[in-house]
């Protein structure tokens, strides 16, 4: 995308209608809004004017410090090479260690300088935006004024002090499908140029229906729009502005302080917050006691109560179609994929990543302390939208074990989806990529198991070494899963796991296919119901009969058996399967005693894949086999 265009004087002086926004309820004259958004581009110029003089100040004045600093080393260096007191690896070494500590100044230069730049932006635009603002007000007085039956009443003039809000957003919509329209007028105007924010403002909330509609149409466009990519004209005059993006060319403005801008123009209240996040780099357990995790987001006033809304983490990026299951408007072979949570997020599920300096605009009735905030679980937006919740609400980041080295993470299932979620997870140490102990994966320390609405991770540490255990998720259908094709996890929940004490060396599982144990995915995705055994463990004598009743038609059941230090072709004549009527039979006779995992498999009658018969493993049971 271009920007080389100006808003011409002339432009102004047109004499165009009053509009009134009754889902917005108010009246504002285009040509007076557009007025007021030239006075401020003007005063932005002369920001950004500063800025580049500054920049060209700072920047002779560095080069001539490193300048002056290179002389003098390197003339101390050809006064020690001249006595015989230094050679040519030393000068090597003095350079290697000057463009170190240039590059480390230039970094740090940068670094102040984009910190004061953004902060006399975002002191540009909170002005601009009350006075944008102020005329909304004098607006709403002027309709008031020449129709009595206007009410100006439901939306406040002044922003209201921060209170929990008076609904979740459950209560306005549960799918996206409710803003559709709304979306694809956003999708619209991100695809095309606009010469004002009066123009854009107008443009994305022509059919809003309310003050949310109208964040709404804003939060999309932001999110549609890829600002870190898009192309500047450099020859621009110094009179004229540099289009409407242009904070983002300096790197000055940030979603932030783009959404508030926006509000304003909708006569929307919209405040900046600043606090901590659990964003990239963040494990659990970790402490904020210093600024990397520093971020900042927005609040918006609609409807009566206080929005959080997170347009950096909720932006778009291209994904092929066929690697989406967004609902999200198609472009060819490339689907538009936003994360809905951060647009009015409810404080309760908000809380979980991000934690303002001001407890205020926490909009908690009972706001946590940052302590509280480094403990509770390490959860993401998938977290929510898949609708789970942790069993134990106590549960907090880090999980100590106990002297066996055991510990469990339980979430619960949502009732109406719960039956196409597909977890896996992943068990590293957590100072280090490293994933294996002593030749053996941790994955194998790890139980995932299904039973009544809950899915439960049983973890059993091998060593006192500190471990992370990332859950991942992921929404399926059965017809999806029984084609064998990769399913794409992502993760919903982080947990660091800590052994003081280790009295017990446990044995890892035996490796079968990863996932859950129990009969609970082959109910859920294959109609395979258990008769005998419903839960993952059995304990059984020298054999043992396990069966199931088909709900649906499947041709082949085929069981294999794994032992630790056993090699399976020594077990592959324990099992056999039978299939009668709707009933499957699986008869094991164990070698000797131990524990054995078994894994189960199955296959539709038109189950094809390249002209092949694919067989797709259902469930599998961890058993105890003693002697009677």
């Amino acid at each position: 995308m271009k920007i080389a265009h100006a808003i011409k004087a002339t432009q102004v002086a047109k004499p165009y209608p009053k509009i009134v926004h009754k889902g917005a309820r108010y009246a504002v004259d285009y040509d007076a809004q557009t007025r007021l958004e030239l006075l401020h581009r003007r005063a932005e110029d002369q920001l950004y004017d500063s800025f580049q003089n500054q920049r060209t100040k700072e920047n002779e004045q560095f080069e001539s410090e490193t300048r002056e600093e290179w002389e003098r080393a390197l003339a101390d260096f050809a006064r020690k090479y001249e006595k015989g007191q230094a050679n040519i690896r030393n000068k090597d070494d003095l350079i290697r260690q000057l463009t170190i500590k240039r590059e480390k100044k230039l970094e740090t230069l940068h670094s102040k300088r984009r910190e004061r730049e953004r902060h006399q932006t975002a002191e540009l635009v909170d002005r601009q935006a009350r006075e944008m603002l102020d005329l909304f007000k004098q607006a709403r007085s002027e309709q008031q004024a020449a129709d009595s039956s206007y009410s100006s009443s439901a939306y406040p003039s002044t922003p209201p002090p921060p209170q929990p809000p008076s609904c979740s957003k459950r209560e306005i919509y549960t799918s996206t499908e409710y803003f559709s329209s709304i979306d694809e007028v956003a999708i619209h105007c991100a695809r095309s140029e606009m010469t004002t924010f009066t123009d854009l403002i107008r443009a994305l909330t022509s059919g809003a229906r309310s003050d949310i509609d109208m964040a709404r149409a804003i939060y999309r466009w932001i999110t549609i729009k890829n600002l870190n990519t898009m192309i500047f004209d450099d020859s621009i005059e110094h009179d004229t502005p540099m289009g409407l993006l242009r904070g983002i060319k300096y790197g000055t403005e940030s979603y932030h302080v783009l959404f508030k801008r926006l509000c304003s123009y909708a006569g929307l209240h919209c405040v900046v917050i600043k606090g901590y996040s659990k964003s990239a780099g963040y494990q659990p357990g970790y402490s904020f006691d210093d600024n990397r995790f520093r971020n900042t987001w927005n609040a918006v006033y609609l409807e009566g109560s206080w929005r959080f809304v997170q347009c950096n983490w909720g932006a778009r990026h291209l994904v092929n179609a066929k690697d989406s299951d967004s609902e999200n408007r198609s472009d060819g072979n490339l689907r538009y994929e936003y994360d809905d949570h951060y647009f009015m997020t409810d404080p309760e599920e908000f809380i979980y990543e991000f934690l303002p300096h001001d407890p205020n605009w926490q909009l908690l009735p009972r706001p946590i302390t940052l302590k509280q905030f480094e403990r509770i679980p390490f959860v993401r937006s998938l977290f929510f939208k898949y609708g789970l919740s942790f069993v134990d609400n106590r549960l907090e980041s880090t999980l100590y074990t106990d002297k066996t080295g055991a510990t469990s993470v339980a979430i619960r299932l949502p009732e109406k989806s719960g039956d196409s979620l597909i977890f896996h997870y992943n068990l590293k140490f957590f100072d280090s990529e490293e994933n294996t102990i002593n030749g053996l994966s941790l994955k194998r320390f790890v139980m995932q198991s299904v039973s009544n609405g809950v899915v439960t991770f049983r973890v059993h540490a091998p060593s006192t070494r500190p471990l992370l255990l990332d859950i991942f998720a992921n929404s399926v259908s059965s017809a999806h899963y029984l084609t064998g094709q990769p399913i794409k996890f992502k993760s919903v929940c982080k947990f660091k796991v800590v052994c003081d004490s280790l009295q017990v060396i446990m044995v890892p599982l035996p490796e079968c296919a990863s996932g859950e144990w129990g009969p609970a995915k082959a109910t859920r995705l294959f109609g395979l119901r258990p008769v005998s055994h419903e839960e993952a463990i059995i304990n059984a004598g020298r054999s043992t009969e396990i069966r199931f009743r088909m709900t649906k038609r499947l041709c082949e059941v085929v069981a294999a058996l794994h032992r630790n230090r056993t090699d399976d072709r020594m077990l592959q004549n324990c099992c056999r399967t039978i299939l009668k009527g709707d009933q499957v039979s699986i008869f094991i006779d164990f070698p000797e005693e131990g524990q054995y995992g078994l894994d189960i498999y199955t296959r539709q009658d038109d189950q094809l894949v390249n002209g092949r018969q694919l067989l797709t493993h259902c469930c599998k049971y961890l058993i105890h086999s003693r002697n009677c």
